[in-house]
């Protein structure tokens, strides 16, 4: 793969109404979880009216074994999703992955406690050993997914497909109390990102997490060149978009400003899928990668004070036009609250916080991902559990009711853009997504 230095280029103007007709085909090529980024863009599809099609990572058996959806799972999924879900487990990764010795690297952990993660060493080569056959496996399964696929082409039409896989922590069970330190843990309970990351479990994160979050997007690109070149010689397109971070601009002091959630150990992948993208269109192909702002998911639970950076949107909504949907978006938050707290308050504390001397050096955009201090976390959790106790039910909480106008916007962007990209990484800031959603 080419060198890749990140330029942080941020989309300025709103892209113009895309090419996409009624009987397209739309590709999600990642599983349909919950509510969260995918929901925006699938929408968007449907509201198009194009053929929807998916696909599943497949589940595991009570042996480990790699299966397709019973047809009750596959039923529940194709619902979720209101379109056609092939049945082929494209789970991605390699951590239940067998070396040649026949154990994989969560086998390899079993007997492994927590405390003891220092101490970890794997056997010289069967790390890439189950690497390679993990992505052996991944590929093997997408040909057969592609086969399916190719069907549900239009003759004369076009293609948009959609990468959302991402992820790649280690089904191991000492992976969660360490990582909860990691990003939740203070005091005596708080674990330094950076030596965790150079040993052993973290290199095993990193090889994962890069099959996971980047290598399916450069495999997907490669496996569909034939449907590809097809749909070309026809007249049609065939266009490539995936979901990536790489920190956020929000406001800061009334200041558009470039942030970022600390520590991101996924960083790495997420920009070895940059330069995918940035690969694929030099190859000719026209792909993009579209960094998202932070939002708050079921998937993101576990990176507490992630969701410190989504209070501005609020602001951002009123800046960029106002109207009803800002209106309408300050009515609902405020009704989340507590009796006596308000909006503005709110607002204040995460400018506060945002603003504040402590994250000065966390907002070096060369340095990202950087890794955790014992200062800094303390720091971001305290104000991450003051902002959240100020909602009435911390089950709906006001940066829930935000992370659903975010996806919303950023769908509709990325939908649009994805016809003719202003470039092959993109940053979807606060700016942008709010003048989408008030235009």
């Amino acid at each position: 793969m080419t060198p890749y230095t990140p330029i942080y280029t941020s989309m300025k103007n709103l892209p113009n109404a895309p090419g996409y007709k009624k009987g397209d085909l739309f590709v999600l090529f990642g599983e349909l979880f919950g509510r969260g980024y995918a929901n925006g863009i699938v929408d968007e599809a449907h509201r198009a009216g194009m053929t929807v099609v998916g696909a599943t990572v497949g589940r595991r058996d009570n042996a480990g074994q790699l299966r397709p959806l019973t047809p009750e799972e596959l039923a529940e999924a194709e619902a979720n999703l209101g379109g056609k879900v092939i049945n082929v487990p494209l789970e991605a990764g390699f951590d239940l992955e067998p070396a040649a010795d026949g154990v994989s690297p969560v086998e390899r952990l079993k007997k492994v406690k927590p405390d003891d993660w220092e101490t970890v060493r794997f056997g010289e080569g069967v790390i890439e050993q189950s690497r390679r056959r993990g992505a052996e496996r991944f590929v093997s399964a997408l040909e057969r997914f592609v086969d399916e696929l190719t069907p549900f082409v239009p003759a004369g039409g076009s293609v948009l497909f959609v990468h959302t896989m991402a992820g790649g922590i280690p089904r191991a069970r000492l992976f969660m109390p360490l990582l909860n330190r990691i990003f939740k843990g203070t005091g005596e309970k708080f674990l330094p990102s950076e030596p965790f990351w150079n040993s052993e479990l973290g290199r095993l994160c990193f090889h994962n997490f890069n099959e996971v979050t980047a290598d399916t997007f450069g495999r997907l690109i490669e496996s569909t060149a034939t449907i590809r070149a097809e749909v070309e010689a026809r007249g049609g397109v065939v266009r490539y978009a995936a979901y990536g971070y790489h920190g956020c601009g929000v406001l800061v002091g009334g200041e558009y400003a470039w942030q970022s959630y600390t520590p991101y150990v996924q960083g790495e992948a997420k920009m070895r899928l940059e330069n995918i993208a940035v690969t694929a269109v030099r190859d000719g192909v026209t792909a993009a990668v579209y960094n998202c702002p932070e939002i708050q998911t079921n998937s993101s639970a576990l990176f507490l004070g992630v969701e410190l950076s989504l209070y501005p949107f609020l602001t951002a909504l009123e800046r960029e036009g106002g109207g009803p949907v800002a209106e309408l978006a300050r009515r609902e938050c405020a009704a989340l609250l507590k009796e006596g707290e308000t909006l503005d308050r709110m607002l204040a504390l995460s400018n506060a916080y945002l603003a504040s001397p402590q994250l000065a050096g966390f907002r070096d955009f060369a340095a990202w991902p950087q890794h955790n201090t014992r200062e800094q976390m303390a720091f971001m959790l305290e104000q991450s559990q003051a902002l959240m106790a100020m909602s009435a039910d911390q089950k709906r909480i006001v940066c829930a009711e935000l992370s659903r106008l975010v996806f919303q916007g950023v769908g509709r962007l990325m939908f649009d853009d994805s016809w003719s990209p202003q470039g092959p990484v993109l940053w979807l800031n606060h700016d942008i997504i709010a003048r989408r959603l008030v235009s």
